[in-house]
C-alpha cells in the first residue's frame, strides 16, 4: 500500500495522528500533491482542528483555485469556526465552478440557517435536492428549516391574537 492510501486508511479509522504523519511525508516529497493537501486538511478538520486545516486548503487553492474539494472543505472549516459569511463566500466560489454542486448548495444553506436566514437556507436545500433527491443532509435540513418557519408563523399568529 502506498503512503497516501495508508494515510487515508488511518484517517478513515480515526487514527488522525498517524494519518497526518503520513500526509506530511507525502508532502515532503511532493509539496504540490493536491490530494494529500486536501486529505490532510480533512483529517485535521475531522480530528477537531478546523483552524489548522485551513493552511492545507489554502495551499491546495494556491495550486488550483478552482478545486471543488478544497473550496467546499475550506467553507466547511470556516463554518465550523462560526465564520458563516466567509464559509458562504467559499461555497459561492465552488458554485461558480459547478453550479450543480449539491453539497455546496446544501452547505451554503446550513451557513445561511446559522445566520438566521431560514427561508434562504430552505431555498438552497431545495436546490440541492433538485440535483440529488436522496441527499440526506439536504432532506433533513430542509425539514428542519420548514419546521422553524412553521413555528415562526405560528408564533406570529399567536402574537397577533394577543
Amino acid at each position: 500500500m502506498n503512503l497516501l492510501n495508508q494515510a487515508f486508511e488511518f484517517s478513515e479509522n480515526e487514527e488522525f495522528d498517524k494519518a497526518i504523519i503520513c500526509y506530511k511525508e507525502v508532502l515532503e516529497k511532493d509539496p504540490k500533491n493536491i490530494l494529500a493537501l486536501i486529505d490532510a486538511g480533512t483529517t485535521l478538520q475531522n480530528s477537531g482542528n478546523p483552524e489548522d486545516s485551513l493552511t492545507y486548503y489554502d495551499k491546495a487553492l494556491k495550486i488550483n483555485p478552482k478545486n471543488l474539494d478544497a473550496l467546499i472543505n475550506k467553507g466547511a472549516a470556516l463554518h465550523s469556526l462560526g465564520k458563516f459569511n466567509n464559509a458562504i463566500a467559499f461555497y459561492d466560489k465552488a458554485l461558480a465552478v459547478d453550479k450543480k454542486c449539491a453539497i455546496a448548495l446544501a452547505y451554503k444553506g446550513l451557513s445561511l440557517g446559522e445566520l438566521g436566514k431560514t427561508q434562504n437556507a430552505l431555498d438552497f436545500f431545495k436546490k440541492a435536492l433538485e440535483i440529488d433527491r436522496d441527499f440526506e443532509l439536504a432532506i433533513l435540513s430542509k425539514k428542519t428549516a420548514q419546521d422553524i418557519l412553521k413555528s415562526k408563523i405560528k408564533g406570529l399568529k399567536q402574537t397577533r391574537k394577543l
